[in-house]
Protein backbone atom coordinates (compact mmCIF):
# COMPACT_ATOMS: atom_id res chain seq x y z
CA UNK A 1 0.00 0.00 0.00
CA UNK A 2 2.95 2.31 0.92
CA UNK A 3 4.63 2.01 -2.48
CA UNK A 4 0.96 2.15 -4.79
CA UNK A 5 0.76 5.65 -2.55
CA UNK A 6 4.80 6.92 -3.09
CA UNK A 7 4.19 5.96 -6.76
CA UNK A 8 0.66 8.10 -7.50
CA UNK A 9 2.06 11.09 -5.94
CA UNK A 10 3.40 13.63 -8.77
CA UNK A 11 7.13 14.78 -8.41
CA UNK A 12 7.38 18.24 -7.43
CA UNK A 13 7.35 21.15 -9.73
CA UNK A 14 10.73 21.81 -11.42
CA UNK A 15 12.68 25.03 -10.60
CA UNK A 16 13.86 28.17 -12.50
CA UNK A 17 17.29 26.93 -12.43
CA UNK A 18 16.41 23.47 -13.46
CA UNK A 19 14.84 25.08 -17.05
CA UNK A 20 17.77 27.52 -17.75
CA UNK A 21 20.01 24.40 -17.43
CA UNK A 22 18.06 22.41 -19.33
CA UNK A 23 17.08 23.83 -22.75
CA UNK A 24 15.14 20.93 -23.85
CA UNK A 25 13.53 20.03 -21.02
CA UNK A 26 12.61 23.79 -20.87
CA UNK A 27 11.14 23.70 -24.71
CA UNK A 28 9.42 20.72 -23.45
CA UNK A 29 7.47 21.95 -20.84
CA UNK A 30 7.01 25.41 -22.95
CA UNK A 31 4.96 23.06 -25.98
CA UNK A 32 3.09 20.51 -23.37
CA UNK A 33 2.27 23.98 -21.52
CA UNK A 34 0.94 25.69 -24.58
CA UNK A 35 -0.95 22.73 -25.94
CA UNK A 36 -3.04 22.57 -22.71
CA UNK A 37 -3.08 26.04 -21.82
CA UNK A 38 -5.97 26.58 -20.22
CA UNK A 39 -5.31 23.63 -17.38
CA UNK A 40 -1.60 24.53 -16.92
CA UNK A 41 -1.47 27.75 -17.27
CA UNK A 42 -1.34 28.56 -13.44
CA UNK A 43 0.57 25.44 -12.16
CA UNK A 44 4.35 25.74 -10.82
CA UNK A 45 5.88 23.78 -13.16
CA UNK A 46 4.64 26.60 -16.23
CA UNK A 47 4.73 29.51 -14.38
CA UNK A 48 8.64 28.80 -13.48
CA UNK A 49 9.69 27.39 -16.99
CA UNK A 50 8.27 31.16 -18.39
CA UNK A 51 9.98 32.54 -15.81
CA UNK A 52 13.05 30.51 -17.19
CA UNK A 53 12.20 32.08 -20.71
CA UNK A 54 12.53 35.56 -18.95
CA UNK A 55 15.54 35.27 -17.91
CA UNK A 56 17.10 33.25 -20.23
CA UNK A 57 16.13 36.59 -22.41
CA UNK A 58 17.10 39.15 -20.19
CA UNK A 59 21.12 37.07 -20.28
CA UNK A 60 20.53 37.24 -23.96
CA UNK A 61 19.55 40.69 -23.96
CA UNK A 62 22.39 42.02 -21.69
CA UNK A 63 25.39 39.80 -23.31
CA UNK A 64 24.04 42.27 -27.11
CA UNK A 65 23.80 45.05 -24.59
CA UNK A 66 27.73 44.40 -23.68
CA UNK A 67 28.40 43.63 -26.96
CA UNK A 68 26.95 46.60 -28.31
CA UNK A 69 28.88 48.87 -25.69
CA UNK A 70 32.08 47.62 -26.53
CA UNK A 71 31.89 48.34 -30.34
CA UNK A 72 30.42 51.84 -29.09
CA UNK A 73 34.17 52.25 -27.51
CA UNK A 74 35.56 51.05 -30.21
CA UNK A 75 34.26 53.58 -32.70
CA UNK A 76 34.60 56.22 -30.19
CA UNK A 77 38.32 55.48 -30.21
CA UNK A 78 38.86 55.20 -33.82
CA UNK A 79 36.94 58.08 -34.61
CA UNK A 80 39.26 60.20 -31.82
CA UNK A 81 42.44 58.58 -33.35
CA UNK A 82 40.76 59.80 -37.00
CA UNK A 83 40.24 62.92 -35.13
CA UNK A 84 43.39 63.28 -33.26
CA UNK A 85 45.28 62.72 -36.41
CA UNK A 86 43.78 65.06 -39.12
CA UNK A 87 44.18 67.30 -36.08
CA UNK A 88 48.31 66.56 -36.01
CA UNK A 89 48.22 66.91 -40.00
CA UNK A 90 46.34 70.13 -39.71
CA UNK A 91 48.97 71.57 -36.91
CA UNK A 92 51.97 70.26 -39.43
CA UNK A 93 50.86 71.50 -42.66
CA UNK A 94 50.29 75.48 -40.93
CA UNK A 95 53.60 74.98 -39.37
CA UNK A 96 54.93 74.56 -42.68
CA UNK A 97 53.21 76.99 -44.26
CA UNK A 98 54.44 79.57 -41.58
CA UNK A 99 57.93 78.54 -41.95
CA UNK A 100 57.57 78.63 -45.93
CA UNK A 101 55.92 82.53 -45.72
CA UNK A 102 58.60 83.24 -42.79
CA UNK A 103 61.37 82.08 -44.88
CA UNK A 104 60.25 83.82 -48.36
CA UNK A 105 59.76 86.98 -46.11
CA UNK A 106 62.92 86.62 -44.61
CA UNK A 107 64.40 86.00 -48.45
CA UNK A 108 63.17 89.55 -49.65
CA UNK A 109 65.82 90.90 -46.99
CA UNK A 110 68.50 88.71 -46.26
CA UNK A 111 69.61 85.08 -48.07
CA UNK A 112 68.19 82.52 -47.29
CA UNK A 113 70.48 80.36 -44.83
CA UNK A 114 69.23 76.90 -45.57
CA UNK A 115 71.09 75.47 -48.79
CA UNK A 116 68.09 75.10 -51.25
CA UNK A 117 68.00 71.67 -53.50
CA UNK A 118 70.92 71.06 -55.82
CA UNK A 119 73.29 73.58 -53.95
CA UNK A 120 76.12 72.17 -51.91
CA UNK A 121 76.91 74.60 -48.68
CA UNK A 122 77.46 77.98 -49.10
CA UNK A 123 75.25 78.36 -51.74
CA UNK A 124 77.20 77.64 -54.62
CA UNK A 125 76.69 75.60 -57.16
CA UNK A 126 78.05 71.88 -57.39
CA UNK A 127 80.80 71.58 -60.32
CA UNK A 128 79.36 70.23 -63.49
CA UNK A 129 79.65 66.38 -63.94
CA UNK A 130 81.90 66.59 -66.97
CA UNK A 131 83.88 68.81 -69.54
CA UNK A 132 82.05 70.61 -71.27
CA UNK A 133 78.58 69.30 -70.22
CA UNK A 134 75.99 71.94 -68.98
CA UNK A 135 74.09 71.89 -65.41
CA UNK A 136 70.49 71.17 -65.82
CA UNK A 137 68.48 74.86 -64.27
CA UNK A 138 67.44 73.46 -60.62
CA UNK A 139 64.19 74.31 -59.96
CA UNK A 140 63.68 74.80 -55.93
CA UNK A 141 60.43 72.66 -55.37
CA UNK A 142 58.71 72.98 -51.64
CA UNK A 143 58.95 69.56 -49.90
CA UNK A 144 55.09 68.19 -49.17
CA UNK A 145 54.71 68.20 -45.45
CA UNK A 146 55.09 64.35 -44.54
CA UNK A 147 51.55 63.09 -43.33
CA UNK A 148 51.02 59.87 -41.23
CA UNK A 149 48.37 58.26 -41.19
CA UNK A 150 47.10 56.20 -38.07
CA UNK A 151 47.23 52.71 -38.48
CA UNK A 152 45.75 50.35 -35.57
CA UNK A 153 48.57 48.75 -34.17
CA UNK A 154 48.06 45.46 -35.87
CA UNK A 155 49.07 47.51 -39.36
CA UNK A 156 51.23 49.55 -37.74
CA UNK A 157 54.63 47.51 -38.48
CA UNK A 158 53.97 46.90 -42.01
CA UNK A 159 52.95 49.41 -43.70
CA UNK A 160 55.43 52.48 -41.82
CA UNK A 161 57.02 53.96 -45.27
CA UNK A 162 54.02 53.36 -48.10
CA UNK A 163 51.96 55.86 -46.91
CA UNK A 164 54.68 58.79 -45.92
CA UNK A 165 54.33 61.00 -49.65
CA UNK A 166 50.50 61.31 -48.88
CA UNK A 167 48.78 64.96 -49.71
CA UNK A 168 46.49 66.42 -47.01
CA UNK A 169 43.56 65.25 -49.26
CA UNK A 170 44.11 61.55 -49.35
CA UNK A 171 44.63 61.49 -45.67
CA UNK A 172 40.87 63.38 -45.16
CA UNK A 173 39.24 61.15 -48.33
CA UNK A 174 40.66 58.19 -46.18
CA UNK A 175 39.79 59.38 -42.74
CA UNK A 176 35.87 59.94 -44.48
CA UNK A 177 36.29 56.07 -45.66
CA UNK A 178 36.95 54.77 -42.09
CA UNK A 179 33.95 57.23 -41.44
CA UNK A 180 31.66 55.72 -43.33
CA UNK A 181 32.93 52.05 -42.75
CA UNK A 182 32.52 52.38 -38.88
CA UNK A 183 28.95 54.15 -38.98
CA UNK A 184 26.89 51.67 -41.40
Amino acid sequence: MAISASCSQEPPPRTVVEFVDNPRLLEATMVRCAQNRAELRYTPECLNAREAVNRIAANEEAARRSELDAQSVRKREALRRAQQAAAEARERAAEYERQREEAEYLGQFEPVAEPMPGTVEGGAMPPATGPGEQDAPLEFVAPDPVIEEVLPDSQQDGAAGDDSGQSLEAVREELQRRQQQDNP
